[in-house]
């Protein structure tokens, strides 16, 4: 984790006045400089949080905890018996999830952060908006940090990321560390379980935005409505000062009238009732062109190093939202004219793995229907021949998209070669068969393969492609790993691809 190389002690006396915890020694002599809700990651000084959790209280990890140097326990009554036997203060409150944000920003001091703050939601395209608002400020000269599901980064350090938002804890703690480095702006990835869990309490961001929402995560949520409403709570006035709103769906449009923010508008259908909309230019297979407009007829046109109409909308909400701030656009397209377009490198977004010779290769994180629909129809739009597409389904979470996903990729692509993702303790052949079944449901006669290996199924894509081809894989994204069974197994869909393009003679 990244967190402050000098942190600052404070009073845990203090803070159990400031927020009426109850304790269970006395606390008069102890201080603390940071706070994490993971044994592993203790650092001398710590407020070890012990959370409740599915399979064991984090209490329970409280003697670990103590034995790498953490100065005092926080969490709720029955993980404070458990922590009893650890040998420091043990501090209580109802629920130490609720209240972690604001302790974190407390220990950290992150109302203090100068940084302006930005956050992006919604279901498709946080990722991609987060590096390209970092890549904006960087064209303007500032010196910029992000937190996405990739990564967190501050210049140019950067650590892989373990969640989209990471907890609280981590979060401000990597605020503070933004803070000793004298980043003056930073963009955070906010998914809709962060929200709901509590993972961005203790901060309010001067600009979100909102991408889209389409059928995703409804294991976690029952229903689209109350997908919708946890992305909402971030349009509130405790969580955020302005918004800026993509109005090309109807959830977009519900979000703009219900936001309890100021929030201004984007869209890219023409003649829509929108502040800003886009216009898109050029289209190819490794940039994309597009416009601008804003209100007074201010505009400006540039480009972005990735294929797709729905990474202009991306780029498009990034500049909204550096506008919204207070950055001025006019400045924003000179440093975009002087640097040929945005210069945001997306890892695993839409990104580009092959060389010159051979079928064009691409690695997507994208794993919903939605992002298929969108993938798959910029894809159409600049392929000469035929587009291959390769991917899985995620085991353990929401299995009613499947059959989407199936039936999307048959109508969208030429052939389509069912793999593994991520079956962690689900059946891979079960879940494969749901996607072939809705593959064959919406195109009976449609050319769908399974190769459960997806070493031997990107393998037998490079094969059977022509120069002319395209090849979409999507599900892995920027990832490294894996999951079968509860165990992370090495993989990389993009070593793997340039791996498979150099056995066949592709790649230098």
């Amino acid at each position: 984790m990244l967190r402050p190389e000098h942190p600052a002690s404070r009073s845990l006396s203090q803070l159990v006045t400031d927020f009426g915890f109850e304790t269970r020694e006395r606390v008069d002599s102890v201080e603390v400089s940071g706070v994490t809700v993971a044994s592993s990651s203790v650092e001398p000084g710590d407020l070890y949080v012990g959370l409740p959790g599915r399979r064991a209280h984090g209490a329970s990890f409280a003697s670990e905890a103590a034995r790498a140097g953490a100065a005092a326990v926080l969490t709720d009554a029955a993980g404070a018996d458990l922590a009893a036997q650890a040998g420091i203060p043990v501090v209580v409150t109802d629920e130490p999830r609720a209240v972690l944000g604001d302790v974190a920003s407390w220990i950290y001091r992150t109302q203090e952060n100068p940084a302006t703050l930005f956050a992006v939601t919604g279901t498709n395209g946080k990722t991609s908006v987060v590096y390209m608002i970092a890549a904006v400020l960087e064209q303007l000269g500032i010196r910029a940090g992000l937190s996405s599901t990739a990564e967190r980064r501050i210049g140019d350090l950067a650590v892989t990321s373990s969640l989209t938002t990471p907890e609280a804890s981590e979060l401000h703690g990597l605020l503070a560390r933004m803070r000793e480095s004298e980043v003056r702006a930073a963009a955070v990835e906010v998914s809709a379980q962060a929200l709901s869990r509590h993972r961005v309490d203790g901060i309010v961001f001067d600009v979100v935005g909102f991408t889209n929402l389409s059928h995703d995560h409804l294991d976690d949520y029952g229903s689209m409505d109350e997908y919708y409403e946890a992305k909402l709570a971030l349009f509130d006035p405790d969580r955020a000062r302005r918004g800026v709103v993509t109005v090309d769906t109807g959830w977009g449009r519900r979000l703009a009238d219900e936001s309890r923010i100021p929030v201004t508008t984007l869209s890219m259908a023409p003649g829509a009732e929108a502040d800003w909309r886009v216009e898109l230019g050029e289209l190819a297979l490794d940039r994309t062109g597009f416009t601008l407009h804003g209100p007074d007829g201010r505009s400006v046109t540039t480009s972005i190093p990735v294929l797709g109409s729905f990474m202009a909308a991306n780029a498009a909400l990034a500049i909204v939202m550096l506008v919204e701030s207070g950055y001025d656009l006019e400045a924003i397209g000179q440093a975009l004219d002087r640097d040929g377009g945005i210069q945001a490198y997306i890892p695993g977004r839409a990104e580009r793995v092959s060389g010159e010779n051979g079928p064009a290769v691409f690695v997507d994180y994208g794993h919903t229907p939605d992002a298929f629909v969108h993938a798959l129809a910029s894809l159409r739009e600049v392929t000469k021949g035929r587009i291959i597409m390769v991917f899985g389904a995620d085991g353990d979470r929401d299995t009613t998209k499947r059959g989407d996903m199936g039936a999307i990729a048959a109508r969208g692509a030429d052939e389509v070669i069912i793999t593994d993702f991520h079956p962690r303790y689900e059946d891979p052949a079960a879940i494969r068969a749901a996607l072939i079944a809705g593959a064959l449901d919406a195109v009976p006669d449609a050319h769908v393969e399974e190769i459960a290996d997806q070493r031997a199924a990107i393998r037998a894509a490079i094969a059977r492609a022509g120069d002319d081809d395209v090849i979409f894989y999507a599900g892995p994204g920027h990832e490294d790993y894996q999951e079968v069974a509860g165990v992370q197994l090495p993989y990389s869909a993009r070593d793997d691809v340039r791996l498979a393009l150099r056995e066949a003679g592709l790649l230098s």
